[in-house]
Formats: structure tokens, C-alpha cells, sequence
């Protein structure tokens, strides 16, 4: 069985790119939660988590087994391939890296997320159809392992680590990383905040790197959950 860990960054859409019905929408909801133009600012900075104001700007993924690996990432204005501690680094636009993904994809059977049903895979799945790209694999089947087809499994570490949430825990990779002595990737000079504004300002090269450490913490914490809690 072929084992692939993935993870992905995203940035949201210029809000005032947006058409005046799509501005008007989101501004009544915003209104909702928020009184202040910083509050109005910081509701903005969350659009980046629904594939329908958001676009996919790197996507990171390591063979469980061999630790090598690829990271397909956005470089508009053009970037050279580049390669760092078993990881091929290769720029394109979204489509292109979306369909890269689902190329290497469909020669795994098993998937390992931390948060993926929630975020990672939801997102792949919709943008890529948005974009006119069909997927080559279903990342959201059953979430209980025991019921998920045979040669098809995703492992989302947070379903997993929660219990299917019967251990309610709204703490993050980088509490989980650092409870098992795993070097947490959130230490770094960029956040996962950070993503829209520092890929706008250039820095696509340390998006790509950024999502990597993501993917290389999430295989080490994969790690201490299959020796000690795949029971």
C-alpha cells in the first residue's frame, strides 16, 4: 500500500475584485461579527477557507515510506524548479498544479491529513471541478476507517487524535507537534495568516517551503500515531 501525506496553502481573493452582489452579501455577514474596520479586515482574511472566495496556492506531499516527495506551487511572473532534501519544487498557476496533484494522487491508497476532511480535501475537491478538472481520487469517503473502501483510505490525524471527536480539542498541529517533541513548522517567520499577504508581496518560494514543513510535521506525527494508537 502506497502512502502519501498532502497538505495545502491557500489565499483569498481580492475583495474588491469581487462583483457588487458578491461584495454586498459578505459585507451584511461581516456585520454580523464585526464593528470595527480592523475586526471588518480581519473577517475579510477568512475567505480563504471557502473554495468559492479562495484559490489553492501550493500543494505539499511526501510519501509516507520514502520521504520524497514534490511541492506544486503558485509563482506568478515565473520560478524555477528547484530541489531541497528529497522535495521537487515546481511552480505553475492553480489548474496546473491542481492537475499535478491529481496526476501523482492516483497512484496512492492511502491519504494522511491533519484537519484534510474539514479544509484540505474539500477544498482540492471543489476547486479543482471549478477549474474543469476532475479528481482522480474521492478524498471524502467514510471518515471511519473501519467502513472506508478497501485500496482507498484517508487518515485525517485530528479525526483520529480526537477520537472522532469524543476528545473535543480545538488545539492545533502545532500543540500536537510539540506534545510528541516533533519540531512544530508554526515557529517559522510565516503563519498560515500570513499566506495572502507575503504571496502577494512575491515571497512564493517561502510559501512553498512554509507548506512543506506542514507536511513534513504531519508525517512525523503520523508516524507516533500509527505505532502507538492504530490499535
Amino acid at each position: 500500500m502506497r502512502r502519501l501525506v498532502f497538505d495545502l496553502e491557500t489565499i483569498s481573493k481580492d475583495f474588491d475584485s469581487l462583483d457588487e452582489t458578491s461584495k454586498a452579501m459578505l459585507e451584511m455577514r461581516f456585520k454580523r461579527y464585526a464593528t470595527t474596520p480592523e475586526e471588518i479586515e480581519e473577517e475579510k482574511s477568512k475567505l480563504t477557507f471557502s473554495p468559492l472566495t479562495a484559490e489553492i496556492v501550493a500543494i505539499g506531499m511526501l510519501d509516507a515510506d520514502t520521504d520524497r516527495g514534490a511541492c506544486y506551487f503558485q509563482a506568478p511572473g515565473g520560478h524555477d524548479d528547484f530541489e531541497s532534501g528529497g522535495v521537487k519544487y515546481e511552480p505553475g498557476d492553480e489548474r496546473t498544479i491542481l492537475q499535478k496533484f491529481w496526476h501523482a494522487a492516483a497512484f496512492y491508497d492511502e491519504f494522511i491529513t491533519f484537519a484534510g476532511r474539514t479544509f484540505d480535501a474539500p477544498m482540492l475537491l471543489i476547486r479543482s471541478a471549478i477549474l474543469g478538472i476532475r479528481p482522480s481520487k474521492n478524498l471524502m469517503t467514510n471518515r471511519y476507517l473501519e467502513s472506508q473502501p478497501s485500496g482507498l483510505r484517508h487518515i485525517d490525524l485530528q479525526d483520529q487524535l480526537s477520537f472522532y471527536g469524543a476528545k473535543r480539542d480545538p488545539l492545533g498541529l502545532h500543540f500536537w507537534t510539540s506534545a510528541f517533541d516533533i519540531p512544530s513548522p508554526k515557529t517559522g517567520a510565516i503563519t498560515g495568516d500570513d499566506i495572502t499577504r507575503v504571496f502577494r508581496n512575491g515571497a512564493y518560494r517561502e510559501i512553498a517551503e512554509y507548506c512543506m514543513g506542514d507536511v513534513t510535521a504531519t508525517r512525523a506525527l503520523f508516524r507516533k500515531w500509527e505505532t502507538y494508537l492504530r490499535l
